[in-house]
């Protein structure tokens, strides 16, 4: 039950986990502190779930919010995947945690990525398939929505977020070069970023009332998102 949960912050201990893991990152010394990663980051990551994904539920009522891990529910797996990386080594030195609505692999979401060098709080959407790229271009160069989308992000650089996405150097085919939102046809996904050193709330439970107004000024790129992808 998610009632069965309650956050407090996460431990000063948490953060010592990952710097230990940056410094020794191989299976041996994971193997011999894997009881501290359950009790210093999973334990805390999963009752923040549950109550960031509450008050996440004020902005989208159909936020999917599940504080399992190893890939089913919320939290991210700590194993990287090596099979086509030339970085073999074995851990990711993060913890992430993804609030998603649609599909998990497909929809857009509010992203919580923690390290010891920072937090970074994350709406939108990482890639974009083929289906959803081309009702991407389609939606900025439309003057309604693409008009609507290019006001919220200037809003949101106004208020010191980071936009972030862009994949192609050239204006996609079908499209003018000089159109008035060449940048945003560019983008091959949309996020926008909120980064800040660990905050003292981090090891309270105000890390919520911390994190959610910076959700809440991103939010209106997930409601336009919302409403594309529900097309697709």
């Amino acid at each position: 039950m998610l009632d069965d949960y309650a956050f407090a912050g996460f431990p000063p201990e948490c953060l010592r986990f990952f710097r230990g893991l940056a410094r020794h990152n191989d299976r041996e010394w994971f193997g011999a502190h894997k009881s501290d990663y359950e009790r210093d980051v999973l334990v805390p990551a999963r009752a923040f779930v549950v109550a960031m994904g509450a008050r996440l539920r004020r902005l989208s009522p159909d936020l999917r919010v599940d504080p399992r891990t190893g890939g089913s529910g919320s939290i991210f797996r700590i194993h990287r995947d090596v099979r086509f990386s030339k970085d073999k080594r074995p851990y990711k030195t993060n913890l992430g945690i993804l609030f998603w609505e649609g599909e998990r692999k497909r929809g857009s979401g509010y992203y919580f990525h923690l390290e010891p060098s920072g937090l970074e709080l994350y709406v939108g959407m990482y890639t974009f398939d083929k289906d959803q790229l081309s009702a991407w271009r389609r939606a900025v160069d439309d003057p309604a929505s693409g008009r609507l989308l290019a006001a919220l992000l200037r809003k949101a650089a106004r208020q010191g977020y980071e936009i972030g996405g862009e994949a192609y150097k050239r204006v996609p085919a079908g499209y003018a070069r000089d159109h008035a939102r060449a940048d945003l046809l560019r983008h091959g996904s949309i996020w926008l970023r909120a980064a800040a050193a660990p905050p003292p709330e981090l090891h309270s439970a105000k890390l919520v009332d911390w994190c959610y107004p910076r959700f809440r000024d991103m939010h209106p790129l997930q409601a336009w998102l919302r409403d594309l992808l529900a097309g697709t």
